[in-house]
């Protein structure tokens, strides 16, 4: 397994209020299989494999308050400078750098708008071990009011550049880490984002035929919030598991 640089997302887990549930709902979906850690201390952290890859993860709801969502962590090298960075750039840290056991450092923090991200720094675990497959993450985007001061606070934590691209009225930034894409952000603007819809990161997960995998998600009790659609890196849905979770499904085009 490939190290992932440091200042890539190169994790995501859900937070879920009935694991089993989960578990059954997304190895049926992209033929995962699901491994509990042993540990009790884990509470039933779950990591879903590709083969023998490690994908994704899952894990219990921190409080009864917490809505079910997919988190994305960005991979470093200090949990614990990445949190400082954060203060500094106008983000607020919601879970301290803490060690899970063997397996890492992470922290949870928001952003300068209030969109939560997450860092975990590799011990035992480096990160997903494939992306850009069938059935594995390709692709992570901020979605936020405040594009301009994203690109400063992201900037400042992880040292990311941010390139502007036009399509129509909408203004499409892609992160990069050098001269390698990590991520997008898209502006929230328009009548399509509902105001009380707070800004987040949205996670992409690739599939063979994004048409067929949205049909899966409904028979398999979920919600397809976005129907299947033409973008120019691919044809995209979003989609909900049925405790509400949302995430995208898409079929890359080509590279």
């Amino acid at each position: 397994m490939n190290a992932i640089a440091p200042g890539t997302p190169g994790w995501v887990d859900l937070g879920s209020p009935d694991l089993e549930a989960s578990k059954r709902f997304y190895t049926e979906l992209f033929g995962w299989t699901a491994h509990v850690t042993p540990d009790p201390a884990a509470g039933g952290y779950t990591i879903f494999q590709k083969g023998d890859q490690p994908v994704a993860g899952a894990g219990p709801l921190f409080s009864e308050d917490q809505p079910p969502a997919w988190s994305t962590y960005v991979i470093t090298d200090d949990a614990d400078a990445a949190a400082t960075r954060v203060d500094s750039a106008g983000g607020k840290v919601v879970m301290a750098p803490m060690d899970v056991m063997d397996a890492g450092r992470m922290a949870v923090f928001l952003d300068q708008a209030g969109a939560a991200i997450s860092v975990w720094q590799p011990g035992t675990m480096p990160g997903a071990g494939v992306f850009n497959e069938p059935g594995t993450l390709c692709w992570n985007e901020l979605t936020t009011r405040d594009p301009d001061g994203s690109k400063a606070f992201y900037g400042a934590v992880f040292g990311w550049g941010a390139e502007d691209n036009e399509y129509g009225p909408v203004t499409y930034t892609l992160w990069k880490l050098g001269d390698k894409l990590i991520g997008g952000m898209m502006p929230m603007v328009g009548d399509m984002w509902p105001a009380d819809l707070p800004p987040h990161w949205m996670i992409y997960f690739a599939v063979e035929d994004c048409d067929a995998s949205a049909a899966r998600v409904t028979e398999l009790g979920g919600v397809v919030s976005v129907a299947p659609t033409d973008i120019p890196t691919g044809r995209f849905a979003v989609v909900a598991d049925p405790q509400g979770a949302f995430f995208s499904i898409m079929k890359m085009n080509p590279m």
